[in-house]
């Protein structure tokens, strides 16, 4: 399962942090950072889902 979070991850930032945390608090950070730039949203998604 960790693979397709991470495949969502890359493609659609948010959507990969949202199957790993669900409407928290990441997932609107995630989206921040997605539009303010794409490569922080896919870091920051990658981070996400590793640590967990």
């Amino acid at each position: 399962m960790d693979i397709i979070r991470i495949i969502f991850a890359i493609l659609l930032p948010p959507v990969g942090v949202f199957l790993q945390v669900g409407l928290g608090l990441h997932f609107w950070l995630n989206i921040l950072l997605t539009i303010c730039g794409y490569i922080p949203g896919i870091v920051h998604a990658v981070w996400i889902i590793a640590k967990r």
